[in-house]
């Protein structure tokens, strides 16, 4: 049987498999959970350096929101991590974050949460922001799971490990 190579050209020449793209309303997304995840950051950085050097009403008090907001920025690095690598987990887990987000500023609208309006709108725009990009359908598409479309997950794994493909 002939080989199919076209004479002059040799396998290294293959066009290599395409990459899954990002969609610009991907990168908007991560360029808004990149801003999130500096602000929380540095929120973390700030509370743990009070807490060393000032004296809390309530040494607990002050322990645990500093840990928590920690929890938070690694929480959002972590979603970051997920959308810039195409997970389908991270869409869900951006949406938790900005649910969460909102539900801060509603706190801040109601003088619930110190800062007022200004820190609610600061927290409400980008949130619903990211949550409309994490559910716009080019960003759905991006980080869907394309080698397990209605297959089931074992079926699929089986395929791959006895080399059977159709």
């Amino acid at each position: 049987m002939p080989d199919p190579v076209v004479p002059g050209s040799s396998a290294h020449d293959a066009a290599p498999e395409p990459a899954r793209s990002r969609p610009p309303l991907l990168v908007a997304l991560a360029v808004i959970l990149t801003l999130e995840a500096l602000l929380v950051t540095g929120l973390a950085v700030w509370l743990l350096y009070e807490l060393l050097t000032t004296t809390p009403y309530s040494y607990t008090t002050s322990v645990a929101i500093t840990v928590l907001v920690a929890l938070g920025a690694a929480w959002l690095i972590l979603t970051l991590v997920g959308i810039l690598r195409l997970h389908a987990w991270a869409r869900a887990s951006t949406v938790t974050i900005q649910i969460l987000m909102i539900a801060v500023a509603v706190g801040s609208f109601q003088g619930l949460i110190g800062g007022g309006p200004a820190i609610g709108w600061a927290l409400l725009v980008p949130a619903v922001l990211a949550g409309v990009l994490a559910l716009a359908p080019s960003v759905v598409r991006a980080t869907a799971r394309p080698d397990l479309d209605d297959a089931d997950e074992d079926d699929a794994d089986a395929d791959r490990n006895t080399g059977s493909h159709e």
